[in-house]
């Protein structure tokens, strides 16, 4: 905990009184700190995150995955072979920002990851390849490049690959808000998991995942986290190819930005976004635009899904590729520029702050 210190007299000013040092040595042994002392720290006139902006390589990341994957074995205890980015603004944690978690996980051949449950949300986007399906509550979910697969808190999930080739993807969670908050739990499942079919079309899918049909059965209730599985790459594409297609035969408003198109992932109960704690968005900006610079409260982190161009965080421009992650801390300006076609992945703690209402953002 921080002292209180006495201020110290300035030019002009008498020497602090012996009472006065009595008083802060008073607050100091019961455990008080005055806001006279601190205020610039607790209260700044505009957020001074500790995070800072970061970029991760995705040809370093990938390697050293691979290799971990020849190392490090998969199983009860440490669960998962997935590998966090880490902050520098927050040395020594496995946090992308003080409320998000971003990490590459590596399942190899034949490999299980055992189930279990948390009540952290999570997700799963994959970057390339297929063949690993992971369950959640029993139901076998098809995991394929481009696709986005929900684990909403306290679901019971595991991993398996029953192909002869390793698969590595991103995970986002809300472990450090939940860690925060102190509201974390978390259960071991079975050693395994609960069915290894491989079906091309989870459960969910089959239930809600038909555009704009809601299903009049016992399931359709309101639900806090989205009932869907799984948000597929052809769903999520052909969204984005539509909304520039429509923009170029002079349909106005149909775009983010001129040459920007962009989707949320919804939950289909509500149209609330699928997960509680978490935004999540695919954008695409079209070869030569860039987006205007913004700044929002709240953090967020991005992901290269395809193409080139440049990402200018606070100033510093920075050329990004397939698969490089992007940590954006609270009020960090941001603008993105494409060299060529460009998507990219976004995940962000928005519903949190929103909520709460502390959202804030200024374009330029």
């Amino acid at each position: 905990m921080t002292e209180a210190q006495a201020p110290a007299a300035s030019a002009g000013q008498a020497e602090v009184s012996a009472a006065e040092k009595q008083l802060y040595e008073d607050f100091n042994r019961l455990g008080l700190i005055p806001l006279w002392t601190e205020r610039e720290d607790l209260m700044p006139m505009t957020p001074a995150p500790q995070a800072t902006a970061h970029i991760w390589h995705w040809d370093d990341l990938y390697p050293v995955a691979a290799r971990a994957g020849d190392l490090i074995p998969v199983g009860r205890g440490g669960e998962r072979r997935a590998i966090a980015v880490s902050n520098p603004g927050l040395p020594g944690l496995p946090y992308a920002t003080p409320t998000l978690w971003a990490a590459i996980q590596y399942l190899g051949p034949n490999e299980v990851a055992p189930a279990h449950r948390h009540s952290q949300n999570a997700f799963r986007f994959v970057l390339e390849g297929e063949g690993v399906w992971t369950v959640v509550d029993g139901d076998p979910v098809a995991m394929r490049r481009g696709d986005l697969l929900l684990t909403p808190g306290w679901q019971f999930h595991g991993h398996h690959n029953p192909h002869p080739q390793p698969m590595a993807w991103l995970d986002g969670l809300d472990i450090p808000f939940v860690s925060g908050t102190d509201t974390g739990f978390f259960e071991f499942g079975e050693d395994g998991v609960t069915d290894r079919s491989t079906p091309r079309r989870s459960r969910s899918e089959r239930v809600w995942g038909h555009p704009g049909l809601r299903p009049l059965s016992a399931m359709a209730k309101d639900t806090p986290n989205s009932p869907l599985a799984a948000y597929r790459w052809e769903h999520t594409d052909a969204a984005l190819t539509a909304q520039l297609e429509v923009a170029a035969e002079g349909h106005p408003s149909v775009l983010a930005e001129p040459g920007h198109a962009a989707v949320r992932f919804s939950n289909p109960t509500t149209g609330a976004d699928a997960l509680t704690t978490l935004r999540t968005e695919m954008h695409r900006v079209a070869a030569g635009h860039r987006t205007a610079a913004v700044r929002e409260t709240g953090s967020s982190v991005w992901q290269v899904f395809d193409g080139s161009g440049a990402i200018t965080l606070d100033g510093k421009r920075t050329d990004v590729v397939r698969g490089d992650i992007i940590a954006v801390p609270s009020w960090c300006e941001v603008a993105i520029e494409a060299r060529t076609d460009l998507d990219l992945f976004r995940f962000s703690d928005a519903p949190i702050f929103e909520r709460l209402n502390l959202a804030r953002r200024e374009c330029s």
